[in-house]
Formats: C-alpha cells, sequence, structure tokens
C-alpha cells in the first residue's frame, strides 16, 4: 500500500519541479528581452534572445511606452499525466520592465 503512496507522491514532486524551474526560465527570457529592447535592439533580435533562454511554445508580448520597455512571457506546463491526467496544464507568466537608454 505505501509504495504506490510514495511514487504517486514522487511523481507530483517531480511535477512541481518542473513548475518551478521552467517559472524561471520564464522569468529569465522576459528580463533578457527587456533588457535587449531597452538598449534599442531590434524586436526581433530581442525576442529571438529571450526565445534561446524560454521553454518551448512560449509566448512574448512586447509594449514599449513613455520611455519604458514591458515583456510579458507565457509558457504553460502539462500536467504529468498518468494517474495524475486529471490535472490540467498550467501556465506560467512573468513581466520585465526596463527603462529605454538613451542611444
Amino acid at each position: 500500500m505505501a509504495l504506490p503512496l510514495l511514487v504517486g507522491v514522487t511523481i507530483g514532486l517531480v511535477w512541481l519541479v518542473a513548475l518551478g524551474v521552467t517559472q524561471l526560465r520564464v522569468v529569465d527570457a522576459a528580463r533578457e528581452t527587456a533588457r535587449a529592447l531597452a538598449r534599442d535592439e531590434p524586436q526581433g533580435a530581442a525576442v529571438a534572445l529571450g526565445r534561446q533562454v524560454a521553454p518551448d511554445g512560449s509566448r512574448f508580448r512586447v509594449e514599449e511606452s513613455s520611455g519604458l520597455v514591458r515583456v510579458r512571457v507565457v509558457a504553460e506546463v502539462s500536467g504529468p499525466g498518468g494517474l495524475f491526467a486529471a490535472i490540467p496544464g498550467v501556465e506560467v507568466d512573468a513581466e520585465a520592465v526596463a527603462a529605454q537608454e538613451p542611444s
């Protein structure tokens, strides 16, 4: 009886760790993209920099207004599957804001 319970708890904990790692990667991607845009790099190049850090399938939204650059990155973490198939995927997101540097 204890072994299936331990396996279930272990799978759940591994999924939570994957969720945390994905959140960190999304935060880093938003920060990298905002910094690149603040340095006046082209938007395509800045987003490409962020995609190198972000998880596959991440979505980027960039807004520039009144000397600020705002980048929001959203990624989805799939549920663990198996016995936990009822748990839906979770979206994690991060937003970074940077002041545009003078040219």
